[in-house]
């Protein structure tokens, strides 16, 4: 006999004449007519093979059959209870696991805040966070191994953009040592920067980033000092070994002592920062609601800056 035709309507019915002794009581019980029970017992009767009740004047009595098939049924029951209290935790955000990954700079600020405000509103839901570049991001997104992924412009997205949900657009900032001749002004052009060191990452997509926007402002930037971790850049920005771009987005947790942040005054390039929603977790509950609290974390960021190396 196939499992799946135990039908638990069928063996709730069945649990309640067992237990209440009348197809009567049953009926009553569970909101049915007397014909209706004793049709249900029937079909599982015709289900299982055998007879389940010994009729009588007195009422019906469980047969060895029936009390054999009793624990099962019940334990069967409970399950489908557990079951169903577990989906509804999930609906309501009870339970349940929200799986994030985001760029370095976002897990600044950004992604923090909104994880705040999820714990706050959500503190059954366990957060699982993953950082990494766009490019690992969204093929992990693509595999379900995440539920939201944070990327950006600055990489293109090989996502469909039915997936892709606009949170903020990040402005650039330069990093230059606070005795530094350009320190005491608001903006920075960046043509004034031509004859710097540059400080950025040694990978081709980070320096052809650079490239193109110093490009744009009429030179072409030196790069004889290449280092991919914010703390290694600023470090040798304090002690004036050059320059570097970093993203507004992060600005306040870069902040450090012999380092001054300027707007880039020419271009003033920006990215937009995106959630890009799993396929398998557009109606995801922990996703829907996280998603609402990135737009709000985002909001009070405002516009910030734009990153070299996601």
């Amino acid at each position: 006999m196939r499992a799946e035709a135990l039908d638990p309507v069928l063996l709730r019915t069945f649990v309640a004449v067992a237990d209440l002794g009348s197809f009567t009581a049953a009926a009553a019980a569970e909101g049915y007519t007397q014909s209706a029970v004793s049709r249900q017992i029937a079909a599982l009767e015709d289900v299982c093979g055998v007879e389940l009740f010994a009729r009588g004047a007195r009422g019906v009595r469980p047969t060895p059959a029936a009390e054999h098939l009793l624990p099962h049924a019940r334990g069967l029951l409970d399950r489908l209870a557990d079951t169903a209290r577990a989906l509804e935790g999930l609906r309501r955000l009870d339970t349940g696991t929200l799986r994030v990954g985001a760029f370095p700079t976002a897990n600044a600020a950004l992604v923090p805040r909104a994880l705040a405000l999820f714990r706050t509103r959500h503190p059954g839901v366990r957060p699982v966070l993953r950082e990494g570049t766009t490019e690992r991001l969204l093929p992990m997104l693509e595999a379900g191994d995440l539920d939201i992924a944070l990327v950006s412009t600055h990489k293109v997205p090989s996502i469909d953009a039915d997936g892709l949900v606009p949170l903020l657009d990040d402005a650039l900032l330069v990093a230059l040592p606070a005795g530094h001749r350009l320190a005491a002004r608001e903006r920075v052009p960046l043509a004034d920067l031509a004859d710097e060191p540059w400080i950025v990452a040694d990978d081709p997509n980070a320096i052809a980033a650079l490239r193109a926007r110093c490009e744009a402002a009429g030179f072409d930037p030196r790069t004889p000092l290449r280092v991919a971790e914010w703390i290694s850049k600023l470090g040798l920005v304090a002690e004036g070994f050059g320059v570097t771009l970093v993203p507004a987005l992060a600005a306040a947790a870069m902040a450090r002592d012999g380092v001054v942040l300027r707007a880039v005054t020419s271009g003033r390039p920006r990215r937009t920062v995106y959630a890009a929603v799993g396929r398998h977790a557009r109606r995801s509950p922990p996703a829907t609601a996280f998603l609402a609290m990135l737009r709000e974390a985002a909001a009070g960021l405002g516009e910030r800056g734009d990153d070299l190396h996601l």
